[in-house]
């Protein structure tokens, strides 16, 4: 197999770029992508699909979402590089009931930025070892450097929430944290961290239906643990968890902000927009890219492979 002919064509001149036309491209190019994320909606049973039109509440244009949220991300990018530029460091941490949108937030926060720069943490339940440790001690190696950003999807309030409603945490550990949260979280500001928190908050009636969805859709049913439907029973114990919680640990040096959830689209816009509201970025110098001219050789020919080592063309 060998390279193609060198083309005679001479390049594209800046000035001559179609901008327009690029970036329709882009738009339908990245609607695409999008649409693989957004077209989950399970193989509901007609008559649960009946409840669930009746019940949820309208939702924002498709093509609209889009429009916002590609427009939030450019910003999203902004805000990477004025972290990495600063030297800034960010926290994130996201809360809520199961099912109350959290991972979908932080997936479109993070879709379109490094992965170097931006990461997700969702660590698993704690090992033997790690419930002697300091209760901490294990979130701390995941704190961000300078120039980082991260996201925890689920964080230290695991003892405030999941723990103390099913009884991994006793009535001594959980009083504990709630002595020494405010006082780790200052200290993370106090060493130049950003804290933000959200909480994402459902109805009782949109979660119901949310976990029916998962049921019913074999895309979604892994998200489903015996944990989450044990959290429908539990509905009013985790209520009056959450409200303690923020009457112990809304601290001005890391507030809680309530986003409302019940509406998937709004909710992440809102986020996003509030997130980027919070952080004071600024604009930052970039060198001027330019593409380099590829080296040719004419006497260079590439070596046919063996068949074998090709992925099937199958579709």
């Amino acid at each position: 197999m060998t390279d193609a002919p060198k083309s005679n064509a001479k390049p594209v001149p800046d000035a001559d770029f179609d901008s327009d036309h690029w970036l329709a491209a882009e738009l339908a190019d990245t609607l695409d992508e999008d649409y693989e994320l957004e077209l989950s909606e399970p193989a509901l049973t007609e008559e649960l699909r009946k409840i669930y039109k009746t019940t949820h509440p309208d939702t924002i244009e498709r093509r609209q979402y889009f429009h916002h949220l590609l427009r939030l991300q450019a910003e999203l990018i902004k805000l990477q590089d004025w972290v990495v530029y600063s030297g800034a460091k960010i926290v994130v941490v996201f809360e809520g009931r199961d099912s109350a949108g959290k991972g979908g937030a932080i997936k479109r926060i993070a879709q379109r930025l490094n992965p170097r720069v931006c990461r997700v943490v969702a660590l698993p339940a704690p090992n033997d070892r790690e419930k002697t440790q300091w209760y901490f001690q294990r979130y701390v190696p995941h704190l961000p450097a300078a120039g980082e950003i991260v996201l925890f999807d689920r964080s230290w309030y695991n003892r405030a929430g999941v723990e103390r409603v099913m009884g991994f945490a006793d009535g001594n550990q959980v009083e504990q944290f709630f002595k020494d949260v405010p006082d780790f979280e200052k200290m993370l500001v106090r060493s130049g961290i950003t804290v933000v928190k959200y909480w994402f908050s459902i109805t009782d009636e949109e979660q119901q239906m949310r976990f029916l969805m998962r049921i019913h859709d074999p895309l979604k049913q892994w998200k489903l643990s015996p944990m989450d439907l044990q959290s429908r029973i539990r509905w009013e114990d985790y209520t009056k968890a959450k409200e303690e919680m923020f009457a112990r640990t809304n601290i001005p040096e890391a507030p809680w902000y309530i986003v409302e959830g019940n509406d998937k689209k709004r909710a992440r816009l809102n986020c996003i927009d509030h997130l980027l509201q919070l952080i004071p970025y600024a604009p930052v110098p970039h060198k001027e890219i330019a593409l380099p001219e590829r080296v040719f050789d004419p006497n260079y020919e590439r070596k046919t492979l063996p068949p074998e080592l090709y992925v099937p063309g199958k579709y």
